[in-house]
């Protein structure tokens, strides 16, 4: 049995009318469901705004740049933008999207492990403010590169600073056994500062470290902070950028700290370390994830006698992975009937060829749930578009933006002509084609 959904779980916006019935920037969810089908994706403008301008307070203007692989689509990339934020960008797909929203080049961060020759090009070549180097054969490719270009970018190294963060396996970065970066126990990072200090093709202005993702334990940010204060102190560079991850609260009973404490801890710990290069972060989830509800609508109900009762909905895995991927919980709710008390237990599962298709293990939902009913999942404004997929040839779903009671399609729903749009072969005569 629970109560109703915790509030703080919705986006900022989010009311309950006298009816229960759930609003997000003043749009009736259930209205949005009926207008934009489903799955659907509904962000709170405001509240992505809200964030986007704690965090630059936070941090200072030019201090905080946006992590754009948690959502990215042409306008979010500008509001980010138009709130102050830099956008950090970790692929040449992310790269194009954000240039193609009119962000300046020297606005961006390029990340990446494995960034090919193309990417380095295009970074080079578009103004990237800043790249971070995570290998040395990242360091020959530059150094290639400057011989044809003659430019001499800004870059960061990413450095391992060795600290094991309380997150999952698959999004923990910061332990010396990582893909990312140079690690400071093995001499690797030293090495890599002489080498970039010294080349010609590159201008080393300062240090980067991360340490995972949906980190809760703040204390992790502290031990990495003092690993790359002392390990950077000799060197005298003028940035150091502390990364990103801090967590957010997905269920019931989880808290984290706010981007204004977060940033707060940080700076104590710089200002006792005696760091004085400028600090800067890169906040993704706890700009976007909770923002967002997802929309779906109920197609099935099994009830198993004695084993469980299982809702299907018209999305899944493709819409949301981090379920599969990382075993992540959420909550259920249903948005005509908000303030009601969950009494029925429901495993949440989707329209996939999987039995491990799940959205929610263990959900509540009102006893009166009923085909056709919307249900809504909330806190998934992080990493379930971005992460989406069309598994089966599911389409994916649109993403509105509501905002003052007006809700816009930011990017809309894929239709099935999109599903074939990159074949080439010819298939021969069919039905569906004129």
């Amino acid at each position: 049995m629970a109560g109703p959904i915790p509030t703080y779980l919705l986006p900022d916006t989010a009311a309950i009318d006298g009816h229960g019935r759930l609003s997000v920037g003043g749009c009736d969810l259930v209205d949005l469901a009926d207008q934009f089908g489903t799955p659907l994706f509904v962000y709170d403008e405001t509240h992505l705004r809200a964030r986007c301008r704690e965090a630059v307070q936070a941090f200072g203007s030019g201090g905080v740049a946006y992590a754009s692989k948690a959502f990215l689509c042409g306008a979010m990339a500008r509001l980010a933008y138009e709130e102050g934020m830099d956008l950090d960008v970790a692929t040449g797909g992310e790269l194009f999207v954000a240039r193609n929203a009119g962000i300046p080049g020297d606005r961006l961060v390029m990340h990446g492990n494995n960034k090919s020759d193309q990417e380095l090009t295009m970074a080079v070549e578009e103004g990237v403010g800043r790249i971070v180097v995570d290998s040395f054969d990242e360091l020959d490719r530059l150094e290639a590169l400057a011989v044809v270009t003659g430019i001499k970018p800004r870059v960061l190294l990413r450095i391992t600073p060795g600290v094991q963060a309380h997150t999952h396996e698959f999004v923990a970065t910061g332990q010396d056994d990582s893909k990312f970066g140079f690690t400071v126990s093995n001499g690797l990072a030293t090495t890599a500062v002489e080498r970039a200090t010294a080349a010609e093709s590159v201008d080393l202005v300062g240090l980067h470290a991360h340490i995972g993702s949906q980190v809760f334990d703040v204390e992790a940010f502290d031990r990495a902070i003092e690993v790359l204060a002392s390990f950077s102190a000799p060197f005298g560079l003028p940035e150091l950028s502390v990364g990103g991850g801090l967590g957010v609260p997905y269920v019931e009973g989880e808290s984290a700290p706010s981007l204004t404490e977060w940033a707060a801890g940080i700076r104590a710990v710089c200002d006792e370390a005696g760091v004085v290069a400028r600090v800067s972060a890169e906040p993704g989830r706890a700009i976007v994830a909770s923002a967002a509800v997802t929309l779906y609508r109920v197609g099935t109900i099994k009830e198993l006698p004695g084993i469980r009762t299982y809702v299907s909905v018209d999305g899944g895995m493709s819409d949301n992975p981090r379920p599969v991927l990382y075993g992540s919980g959420y909550e259920t709710l249903l948005p005509r009937a908000a303030a009601a008390e969950r009494g029925r237990a429901v495993r949440v599962v989707g329209k996939h060829c999987e039995s491990g298709d799940l959205l929610v293990r263990e959900g509540w939902v009102p006893d009166d749930l009923v085909v056709g009913d919307v249900l809504a999942t909330p806190v998934t404004g992080a990493y379930g578009h971005a992460m989406g997929s069309n598994y089966n040839h599911v389409l994916r779903p649109a993403v509105v933006f509501a905002s003052d009671g007006e809700a816009r399609v930011v990017v809309r729903r894929e239709n099935y002509t999109d599903l074939v749009s990159r074949e080439t072969s010819d298939l021969g005569p069919s039905k569906f084609r004129s």
